[in-house]
């Protein structure tokens, strides 16, 4: 079988990967809470102070994606090359119907207008991406913060952050006081070896987590993990899962952006990283166990409103 676009499901690798099938039953209404979507150039321009330039990931794609992992839902998330530009985020969302939702990036001082017509178009969510940009300066990131909580309250959505360990526990008694409810992305950086010290910043995230506070995205393992295809996250997904499997999500973050965080990377075009979404979820599967329901359709469910 095969579906419009550049990829297939016949086989044949998508944007240069081929993923492994899941090897268990995926839950019906099952979400990939973590996707991105790049592209027609020509019809969605990039912003002038990107740090990268990403080959073309079209919606076309990310539908034949999500068929290979048998997702029924997914959500979008505004990827840092298009600045506030939400355009390419919200076409994609809007041609998938009810079945995907979106998190969006929005400028300071953005109009009542605006924000409802980002509500109307499935945006649950507005995206404080630090990590991204090197930001470490806690008085900028609990701006930062603050500012989107007090916007995304009014909607009933959530804050999304990408973070490390040094931020997030620095803002720890912040972000218990949030308007909003906070998701942390791709294991808020936290490593196997944070989890073999006892490091102090991850255990406040773990209290986070706990009090039902923070959802915690077990995605892109590996960007934190010592092994290329993070098999040794086991530890630190088990450690979120063990303190709160209500405030789990799964996301694949395909098409898988890379490089190094904070730094001009380049005009070219960067590749994306190869990574093996199946073979990822399916190492998920095992990790979470009885969980695996609630983190894949359950959880996601609650937070963006399916």
């Amino acid at each position: 079988m095969t579906l419009a676009g550049t990829g297939t499901l016949d086989g044949a690798p998508l944007l240069g990967v081929t993923h492994t099938a899941p090897a268990f039953v995926v839950p019906p209404q099952s979400c990939d809470c973590h996707v991105h979507v790049f592209g027609p150039a020509d019809q969605f321009p990039f912003a002038a102070g990107r740090l990268y330039t990403p080959g073309p990931a079209l919606v076309q794609d990310l539908e034949v994606h999500q068929a290979l992992l048998r997702m029924d839902r997914v959500v979008i998330v505004q990827p840092s090359p298009y600045g506030f530009d939400n355009s390419c985020t919200i076409t994609a969302a809007r041609s998938m119907g009810n079945r995907a939702r979106a998190v969006a990036v929005v400028r300071p001082g953005i109009g009542e207008a605006e924000l409802e017509a980002l509500d109307k178009a499935g945006v649950r969510g507005l995206r404080v991406n630090l990590e991204s940009r090197g930001e470490t300066d806690l008085s900028v990131a609990r701006a930062a913060m603050e500012q989107a909580a007090q916007i995304a309250s009014r909607f009933g959505w959530h804050v999304q952050t990408y973070a490390n360990l040094t931020v997030l526990a620095g803002l720890a008694d912040v972000i218990g006081r949030l308007q909003a409810t906070l998701v942390v992305d791709h294991f808020g950086r936290a490593s196997a070896r944070d989890v073999e010290a006892g490091d102090p910043r991850l255990q406040k995230l773990l209290e986070l987590v706990s009090n039902g506070k923070v959802y915690v995205k077990l995605s892109a393992p590996h960007r934190s993990a010592a092994k290329a295809d993070g098999s040794d996250m086991e530890s630190v997904a088990r450690a979120f899962i063990d303190a709160n499997p209500d405030r789990m999500l799964w996301g694949s973050d395909w098409p898988h952006p890379g490089g190094k965080p904070g730094a001009f990377r380049g005009a070219g075009i960067e590749p994306f990283r190869p990574v093996d979404d199946g073979e990822t979820l399916n190492r998920l599967a095992r990790w979470a166990g009885a969980a695996l329901d609630k983190i894949l359709v359950d959880n996601p469910a609650r937070l963006y409103g399916f």
